[in-house]
């Protein structure tokens, strides 16, 4: 390229991003094309016959078409947008304008010719003449700066890729690749399993079947799959992936509408496809009206809303007409975040964020005091297993003691339900975590059998959360951006796995069936093998296992199981009317015996060591035998006993 050319793409870059041309400009160039539109229309129309009009006439019926079309212009505001990002509404905005101004000609010509107003009166051939040929250069203007624009703006390194949907999805992505100029997409074809869409083109591209494209796309040279369609099965999102992954390709997603970043559509929001899209599973069906009808018009209050679990449950109550939610958590930093992107995401949220303790009896009386909550989430919680083994003293007063105090508070100030999140590693609980989640169950059960209680205290148990903070997913990540070893503790360690919007819509739904004291379990699939797990995740990061990177077996960690649980032994499962969810029917326990024993436990956190505090909570929970832990010796002596 001569230094001649690349000066010249300079300066018309720098006319292009300073944006030089004002709406004003534009407008005044629109006007330009309606004169000359004008003059050619007049000389189509009457050819030689020119001579038979009078330059007043000429001039005055020119004067009295740029006006009405100055008008239009004015009023739609067509001049107004950027033209070198020149949408399809914007060229409906100057179709419309051009329409308008025509129409009122077509009007005024036929008022003119009824009163013989003579200067009104304007060749109707011409008017029509004009119409298109100021419509078709007008278009044709915005156009030629919007493709030399996008020339030379073009990324010169591109990729080619295919966008797997030729519905709406599939044109919005396009959409978006084509307005950015920053991105490095080169679309070379569309991909749909609906029949009728083959070898049809949208926007000029061509669509094809997935099996044709399996076969000829090394011709193309594609590198990308764009995953965009809405509605897909997770069964044939694993077999894309699986045939993305064996020919070499990477495979991106375009999330669905309702998860674009602020509502807005770029080529940003198209990002690499996770282990979550292909390990979720079919889109939950909620009962919505019943849900909406138990949330409209109340103040709820979430525990642990900066959480993982609580954050996505705030963002699914948000769905709901509810009248205010009160988000409580001691993380002051994700917090704040959570608030500004409710404040970013939302508009007139009622909602308030609170920095607070759940385990503070005065600061939870202050907040209930100045709220009035109808209905509680308590998600707050210590959750990590090996943590909570070598600090039983946290979990006893946050696990325990929180949940405790929240419970008796809601009843104390009249809440009408009280949802607690639970984990199926309270089951035949292994460690202390486990065991101090199990106790908090018994204790809102027995509560719930209390007489006099007018709360309704409802436990949802569930598995593991693909993506949560400080799960095995995030972990993996970050180990194989690292370059690995890639860590997992057993060869046959397994887990159930839930997203996280998944597991949040169920306790919605879980929270307002029955009549309280249920302990709801969900449906969690079949369990995972974090072996595959880890083995599936350095595929999709496009990485050989033994070439690029290794897995290493650590060993189980204090307190964990190779199986999680979610029904006790003694335990059975009733349906419900969701075929995802389950009534756990588990044995009933006395509320003053349970009372009395956790608030023993929680006292002698004031001068109890560890053995002690944990062979209480054993004395709670029969069923609690410690597994590869430093409380093992206590299951013996209690053997003994």
């Amino acid at each position: 390229m001569t230094n001649y050319s690349i000066s010249m793409k300079s300066f018309l870059l720098n006319i292009f991003n300073g944006r030089i041309v004002s709406p004003w400009w534009i407008l005044l160039i629109d006007l330009a094309i309606v004169v000359n539109a004008y003059l050619i229309a007049f000389v189509l129309r009457l050819n030689v016959q020119l001579a038979s009009y009078s330059m007043w006439d000429f001039i005055s019926i020119g004067g009295w078409i740029m006006v009405v079309y100055l008008g239009a212009y004015v009023v739609t505001g067509s001049y107004r947008g950027v033209i070198r990002h020149s949408s399809y509404n914007e060229f409906k905005q100057l179709i419309i304008a051009c329409f308008s101004a025509f129409t009122f000609l077509l009007l005024a010509d036929a008022i003119a010719k009824l009163n013989e107003w003579e200067w009104l009166k304007v060749p109707r051939l011409v008017l029509i003449f004009h119409f298109l040929l100021t419509t078709m250069v007008s278009f044709m203007f915005r156009m030629i700066v919007k493709e030399t624009y996008a020339f030379l703006t073009k990324k010169r390194t591109t990729i080619n890729a295919l966008i797997y949907g030729a519905g709406d999805m599939g044109q919005i992505t396009l959409e978006a690749i084509r307005n950015d100029k920053d991105n490095h997409f080169h679309v070379v074809g569309f991909v749909d399993d609906d029949s009728t869409k083959w070898n049809m083109k949208l926007n000029s591209i061509p669509v094809h079947s997935w099996k044709k494209v399996l076969e000829s796309a090394s011709e193309k040279g594609v590198e990308e799959v764009i995953l965009a369609i809405n509605n897909i099965s997770v069964s044939r999102k694993q077999e894309i992936t699986n045939d993305c992954l064996d020919k070499g390709w990477k495979l991106k997603v375009m999330p669905s509408v309702g998860n674009w970043v602020n509502g807005i559509s770029n080529n940003n929001q198209i990002r690499d496809i996770r282990i979550e899209d292909i390990l979720g599973r079919e889109e939950i069906k909620l009962n919505q009206k019943r849900i909406s009808s138990g949330l409209e018009g109340k103040t709820i209050l979430v525990t642990g809303a900066a959480g993982s679990i609580g954050s996505e449950i705030v963002r699914q109550l948000l769905k709901f007409p509810v009248r205010k939610i009160v988000l409580v958590d001691v993380a002051e930093s994700a917090l704040y975040d959570l608030q500004q992107e409710l404040l970013l995401s939302y508009y007139d949220v009622p909602f308030e964020a609170v920095v607070a303790d759940f385990t503070n009896s005065f600061r939870m009386r202050q907040v209930f005091e100045l709220f009035h909550p109808q209905i509680v989430f308590n998600a707050a919680a210590y959750k990590h297993v090996p943590l909570m083994e070598a600090n039983p003293y946290e979990a006893i007063r946050v696990n325990i003691g929180g949940t405790k105090l929240m419970a008796d508070i809601s009843i104390e100030y009249g809440v009408e339900k009280f949802v607690m999140v639970s984990t199926d590693k309270a089951v035949n609980p292994t460690n202390v975590m486990g065991a101090s989640k199990r106790i908090c169950e018994i204790y809102i059960q027995s509560l719930a059998q209390k007489r006099g209680i007018e709360t309704a205290f409802i436990t949802t148990r569930f598995g593991n959360v693909l993506g949560s903070n400080g799960s095995v997913v995030p972990l993996f990540k970050k180990q194989i951006a690292q370059g690995g070893p890639v860590t997992v503790t057993h060869r046959d360690i397994t887990r159930y796995f839930m997203t996280i919007p998944e597991a949040c819509q169920l306790v919605l739904e879980a929270g307002f069936m029955g009549n309280g004291g249920e302990i709801y379990v969900f449906d969690m699939g079949e369990p995972v093998k974090i072996n595959n797990l880890a083995k599936e995740m350095i595929r999709l990061a496009g990485l050989k296992l033994g070439e690029d990177i290794e897995i290493k077996y650590s060993g189980l960690r204090p307190g964990e199981k190779l199986y999680e649980e979610l029904l006790a032994s003694k335990e059975n499962n009733l349906a419900t009317h969701h075929e995802k969810i389950m009534i756990g029917q588990v044995r009933p326990h006395d509320f003053k015996r349970v009372g009395r024993l956790v608030n023993d436990l929680l006292f002698s956190l004031h001068f109890e060591n560890n053995e002690l505090l944990v062979t209480r909570m054993k004395d709670l929970v029969p069923e609690y035998v410690s597994n590869n832990s430093c409380y093992s010796s206590l299951d013996k002596v209690k053997l003994l006993q």
